[in-house]
């Protein structure tokens, strides 16, 4: 393991890495990100939720730098409140490999957080939010989705596994989109090439560093990207079994506060 000083940037994951269950980050961990500003490291959020579901949050954190949102879709500001850098999924092409998915499982539901600061998060009858804590607006057709740009499309299936959607999805989409696994229950499409590497790439070439001082933490298969741009990757004891498979070291779950285990030993106090 590399001494403290070899990392300068923390990068993590929310949902079921530095959040608990109730979507909840614990004094144990807020303490522990305090520890790596007080070394003058940074931290970076890198997360599915879209700018919008990640200020709350950040305020939480006493944050106002910078956020990866929108599976790397977004680079955002928090203390100006404004998005640094941006790219939308194109509409059309949305609908199109919605289309080629459900010509091979029957119909799925269907949700897209909108692009900017203010973006909503619209849902279609029969989708269910897999966080019931983060506010969404119903709409009564599928149609009415696409009505202002959007960063991603979110998927559900009534009867198959997060993992089967996922692998057809990838099968007959191709360059259309990226397809992503971030959740129980959080299929996604983003736009062709991005990740949360790119993000995570963009806001720290703005912060002047760059992947050999990073450590990253995260759970599911979405993470798989950033933990190949970082120096080291930290999977959580609750994280999906291919994430785990290319981590560089295992801690304890999110609900143990697995972060803050890691960032005590890294940046111990003065």
């Amino acid at each position: 393991m590399a001494a403290p000083t070899a990392y300068s940037l923390i990068a993590t994951d929310l949902d079921g890495t530095l959040l608990r269950g109730d979507d909840t980050l614990s004094d144990r961990s807020l303490a522990a990100l305090a520890r790596v500003a007080a070394a003058g490291a940074g931290h970076l959020v890198v997360t599915g939720r879209p700018a919008p579901r990640v200020r709350p949050l950040l305020d939480i954190m006493g944050s106002e730098g910078l956020a990866v949102c929108g599976q790397g879709a977004q680079v955002y500001d928090a203390g100006a409140d404004r998005l640094l850098w941006s790219v939308t999924l194109d509409r059309e092409l949305a609908e199109t490999a919605l289309g080629k998915i459900e010509a091979e499982v029957g119909q799925v539901y269907t949700a897209v957080d909108q692009d900017g600061v203010d973006g909503l998060t619209l849902i279609e009858p029969g989708y269910l939010m897999p966080h019931p804590t983060l506010p969404a607006v119903r709409v009564r057709r599928r149609d009415d989705l696409w009505c202002e740009p959007i960063s991603k499309v979110l998927l559900r299936h009534p009867d198959l596994s997060d993992d089967e959607l996922a692998a057809t999805a990838r099968s007959v989409v191709g360059s259309l989109a990226t397809v992503t696994m971030s959740g129980p229950g959080t299929v996604e499409l983003q736009p062709c090439g991005i990740t949360k590497a790119t993000g995570l790439a963009l806001a720290a070439d703005h912060l002047g560093l760059g992947p050999e001082g990073t450590v990253a933490f995260g759970d599911m298969p979405n993470d798989i990207p950033m933990f190949d741009w970082a120096a080291h990757g930290i999977a959580m004891a609750n994280a999906h079994p291919e994430l785990k498979a290319v981590a560089d070291e295992i801690t304890l779950s999110n609900e143990d506060d697995g972060i803050a285990v890691v960032l005590e030993r890294l940046f111990p106090e003065a």
